[in-house]
């Protein structure tokens, strides 16, 4: 059977067809149990540069994961040619490369009575807008094209480069097991994006980037016509950066960057970083290890929101759940593997959709500005590391200085250190105002006494 063609992006009943055929064989050809997911995607891409179109972009993609439990060993295979010519022969390499593996009697697959039951058709969250069938290459290219900075010059400032692009896309996927399980996941989303360099009046150049992105066509709409104009201003406020003193300082940290304070906590309680040893959360759960302002729930099943999800790759579903709650530590995030080999309960994967719950009455950026007085504001984070074992960073900042809670001048070229521990034990101010294009909703976030280097 020769796969049916099509450009949409959703995946076909053919499709469909053969992932299920494949598991089949691989249960025909020795696999005890089997877990087979199929993705697709289509990305439809314009990407401009100084106002003109400089590329036009169309990906379709395609591939099938299998993953084998043979006589207690554990192996996963992929392949992009969904030809079922070629698939008995693809499962039956796998599994004879399987044999050849050492036993893990850790490997299973998740409880039947774990995974997602209310995914049969994949659009439950109505994350799929139909609008896209409806894009034209033409229409795509005046979106884009209409998206362009309408003034290229200012007081002591003009644009020396501008680099954009629309995109929109379809990902659509479906997990299957042999212990009954069948998910689907299918999504669309808008997205717009400026990067823009101005030249100030004495010959410096400063780059900034905004964007956003909906699954809904509709909601990015907006956003086409202001994208590039909010790089621009970003960039020019950058001009006349001053030498600031370091020292212990208040920081404000914006929404926009503030996922570089959260991630490494979501990775240190990730399972193979605390089964590993390698995580300076390791030993705390069920211990008050943070202060009691800050709550991290993972929201996973908002209808329309971005990052929502139903279940994780392993098809185990979802739920709402703290994953810090008044500063304590509530869970791991342990797939079926990582809490057998830890004899605890499996969770899910991973931290599908982080919500940070606001605190101390700020709605806004310059309400906390306001209500800190002085410091510094991070907008951007520009290299540096942190120490997944012990917690330490080393960041790279960006941003301004302020005063009285007003915005005074931009620093550039400082550093901001410390200890994620320490750091998030002076969490101040939680405002309310996450971007809702991400899938962590991080608000401004305000510390006191870190650690900057002038």
């Amino acid at each position: 059977m020769n796969m049916e063609r099509n450009t949409t992006g959703l995946l076909t009943p053919g499709e469909m067809a053969l992932a299920r055929k494949s598991m089949d064989i691989a249960r025909t050809l020795g696999a005890g149990k089997v877990r087979v997911t199929l993705n697709k995607s289509l990305l439809e891409l314009v990407g401009m540069l100084d106002g003109e179109v400089d590329k036009v972009t169309h990906a379709l993609d395609r591939s099938l994961q299998v993953a084998l439990f043979v006589d207690g060993r554990f192996g996963t295979f992929s392949t992009n040619r969904l030809e079922e010519a070629e698939l008995e022969g693809f499962i039956r390499k796998g599994i004879d490369m399987v044999r050849m593996l050492a036993p893990d009697p850790c490997r299973d697959l998740p409880d039947p009575s774990r995974v997602a039951k209310d995914a049969p058709g994949g659009r439950e969250l109505g994350l799929y807008d139909p609008a896209v069938e409806e894009l034209t290459p033409e229409r795509r290219r005046a979106l884009a094209t209409g998206s362009t900075l309408k003034n290229r010059t200012g007081d002591g400032w003009k644009v020396v480069s501008e680099e954009g692009e629309y995109s929109d896309s379809v990902f659509d996927s479906i997990v299957m097991d042999s212990q009954g399980l069948c998910a689907r996941h299918t999504e669309t989303s808008f997205e717009i994006g400026y990067e823009v360099t101005v030249e100030s009046a004495d010959g410096d150049r400063y780059s900034a980037y905004w964007w956003d992105a909906s699954p809904r066509y509709a909601d990015i709409l907006p956003s086409l016509a202001t994208c590039a104009g909010t790089a621009i201003a970003r960039a020019v406020g950058q001009i006349g950066p001053q030498f600031c003193a370091g020292g212990k300082m208040n920081v404000v940290v914006e929404s926009e960057c503030a996922s570089k304070l959260l991630n490494p906590l979501l990775t240190a309680l990730g399972g193979y970083s605390v089964q590993q040893k390698n995580s300076f959360l390791a030993d705390r759960l069920g211990e008050q290890v943070f202060p009691s302002c800050l709550t991290v729930l993972d929201r996973p099943r908002v209808a329309g929101a971005n990052g929502a999800r139903l279940f994780d790759s392993e098809g185990v579903a979802t739920a709402e759940a703290p994953v810090i709650e008044e500063g304590t530590v509530k869970m791991f995030f342990l797939n079926t593997y990582i809490a057998r080999k830890m004899d605890a309960a499996p969770t899910v994967e991973d931290c599908t959709r982080a919500v940070v719950l606001p605190t101390g009455g700020c709605k806004t950026l310059e309400d906390v500005l306001r209500k800190v007085g002085d410091g510094i504001l991070v907008t951007g984070f520009n290299g540096g590391n942190s120490n997944s074992s012990t917690g330490d960073f080393s960041y790279g900042i960006e941003g301004y200085a302020f005063a009285g809670g007003k915005i005074v001048h931009p620093v550039r070229e400082m550093l901001m250190t410390g200890n994620f521990i320490s750091l998030w034990n002076n969490l101040t101010d939680v405002a309310d105002d996450a971007r809702a294009c991400m899938s962590k909703l991080i608000p401004t976030l305000a510390f006191s006494n870190v650690d900057i280097n002038g």
